[in-house]
């Protein structure tokens, strides 16, 4: 689906695999995807997240307790 070769860590990828299965995305693909999708959004809006959002949307991806 990426078109190119990409290499992720090892360790990351099991993190999205996981993280794509909990939110009921159809693959890992999808999930990357979608995330990279909203990190170029939010840059190119220039809209920053607050540190608050950030750690809450962390702590709903499961990334941090």
């Amino acid at each position: 689906m990426f078109g190119k070769n990409l290499k992720i860590d090892s360790g990351l990828l099991m993190r999205c695999k996981a993280c794509a299965e909990e939110a009921g995305y159809s693959s890992t693909e999808e999930f990357i995807t979608h995330a990279l999708e909203r990190a170029c959004q939010a840059l190119e809006s220039g809209n920053r997240e607050t540190e608050e959002e950030i750690t809450m949307r962390l702590k709903g991806l499961g990334y941090i307790e």
